[in-house]
């Protein structure tokens, strides 16, 4: 019955402060983000413009747990790349192709289907691609950086 009580005001804590649109931390440090809730804005610069994030939990800049969410409209392209620390997505809507390599080749993208949890190891070099609408969940231990394997395709370096 304990636990029932918990849950409860889990639920109720969740449903009052989604209605502000943020996510809810309790005592027992849960977070509960419905689907209608999550909020998201311009992702970091260091993507091409064009993607929207929502960050859910923790700083993903910042040590510690994260989770994020990337919505991508069709077409959108992410460079070759990698990430220092190990990437894990879970593919939530559209599909997510994704290619290894140091170099964007259309014909080595893999389609991934919504559902689909791939896991990257540090270092890894691999390039991205949304086919539709496309919804990707990231999480891991931050800080969360991506580098891009030819420094003249991150965003920040060129000029306006």
């Amino acid at each position: 019955m304990k636990h029932l009580a918990f849950f409860l005001s889990l639920v109720f804590a969740a449903g009052s402060a989604a209605a502000q649109g943020a996510p809810v931390r309790s005592e027992g440090h849960a977070i509960v983000v419905p689907p209608d809730q999550v909020s998201y804005g311009p992702a970091p610069a260091v993507l091409p413009p064009g993607a929207e994030l929502a960050v859910l939990e923790g700083k993903p800049a910042e040590p510690g747990p994260f989770t994020m969410r990337l919505r991508l409209p069709d077409g959108y392209r992410i460079p070759p790349h990698y990430h220092p620390a190990i990437e894990h997505e879970t593919v939530l809507e559209g599909t997510f192709q994704v290619g290894m390599g140091d170099k964007f080749d259309p014909a080595a993208l893999k389609a991934l289907p919504a559902g689909t949890f791939p896991a990257l190891s540090p270092g890894v070099h691999h390039f991205a691609q949304a086919k539709g609408k496309t919804v990707i969940q990231l999480h891991g231990v931050g800080p969360w950086k991506l580098v891009y394997v030819n420094p003249a395709d991150d965003p920040q370096q060129r000029t306006p």
